[in-house]
């Protein structure tokens, strides 16, 4: 300990990894880390060069332009994507230093270079509609600057992986299909195939680092997942009236959303068969959705003690939710699949 210590202070926490060739896998260790390494050499090959491709979508369909309002609340939503593209750039960057096997270290160097992109040319998308973004709203902000701030990696893996890239991989999935505006219906296919191989980092590492913890970790990890979906949901109460104004149903949003969750969890579920089913947190998150968001429609007239009761009996598993009744519609095949790597 006191070794170590001196050796830090000297090195002044600079000190490279030696022993990230001296761990022995297990076969199904062996298999994980070969899918995560797959992650980045995967992400070499479907690299795409952002300028170029703004540029020759914008010589296609020509230049952006939108309707005031829709424009403004274009420009408002994918001013959070902007920004939460800058945060997992950063998170990515984190996490390449942080993870000391090989593997995982070059699926977050991938993910680092995939979102240092997304964030320029969602930055160069939006100054050529004339919506150049402020600040986001506090609950997106605080969704990622929890992941940005927390030091602990089961932590910042599930915020960035499995909350803040599924929350983008879901509105990306919504505009596309509504077709807002052509250049952007053209663009977001290149961010979702990114995101999506972004997910398995998350898929692979989160399970085997809930199970190594004690039961006041795993308490402790469950209340931080609690506070993000939460303040997940939050964000999306507060982009409602600029989602409606694009044609987008929040709800539905969460029921896209929740089919790419099942989809990563039966990923988790296949290579961690302890991993639970139905853990209390999702009960939670499906009472609060219900209550947000009614499955009367947006703009109901519902009285608040019917909206509590509502949103208990989905919580208790004895009334659909919105996010079950939204998940069986829309256009399954159009998701892009979550990588397994």
């Amino acid at each position: 300990m006191i070794r170590s210590r001196i050796r830090r202070f000297v090195n002044r926490g600079g000190e490279l990894p030696f022993g990230m060739f001296d761990v022995q896998y297990t076969e199904q260790e062996a298999r994980r880390a070969r899918r995560l390494e797959n992650i980045y050499h995967v992400g070499q090959d479907r690299i795409w060069d952002g300028r170029e491709v703004l540029q020759e979508l914008i010589a296609k369909h020509g230049q952006p332009k939108l309707a005031e309002r829709e424009k403004q609340a274009l420009g408002r939503i994918f001013a959070i994507i902007m920004w939460g593209e800058l945060a997992a750039w950063k998170i990515s960057a984190q996490l390449a230093d942080r993870l000391e096997a090989l593997e995982p270290k070059l699926a977050a160097s991938s993910q680092a270079h995939d979102e240092a992109r997304h964030f320029y040319v969602m930055h160069d998308y939006l100054h050529a509609i004339d919506a150049m973004p402020k600040e986001m709203d506090f609950w997106s902000r605080r969704v990622v600057e929890l992941t940005l701030g927390v030091d602990d990696l089961a932590k910042k893996l599930y915020g960035m992986q499995l909350t803040i890239e599924v929350i983008a991989l879901t509105i990306f999935q919504r505009v596309r299909e509504l077709e807002v505006e052509p250049v952007l219906t053209e663009l977001l296919p290149y961010y979702e195939r990114d995101e999506a191989r972004h997910v398995g980092l998350g898929t692979q590492l989160v399970p085997s680092l809930i199970q190594g913890m004690t039961p006041a970790q795993q308490l402790d990890f469950a209340l931080f997942e609690l506070d993000l979906l939460l303040s997940t949901l939050m964000g999306l109460k507060g982009m409602e009236p600029d989602l409606l104004s694009i044609g987008v149903d929040p709800r539905s949003i969460l029921g896209v959303g929740f089919r790419k969750i099942t989809e990563v969890n039966k990923v988790m579920k296949s290579e961690f068969p302890d991993f639970p089913d139905d853990p209390p947190i999702t009960r939670i998150f499906h009472g609060v959705s219900e209550l947000l968001f009614p499955q009367e429609g947006a703009g109901a007239a519902v009285p608040l003690p019917r909206r509590a009761k509502h949103a208990a009996l989905v919580a208790a598993r004895r009334m659909e939710g919105v996010i079950e009744i939204w998940s069986r519609r829309g256009r399954v095949d159009a998701d892009p699949p979550i990588v397994h790597a």
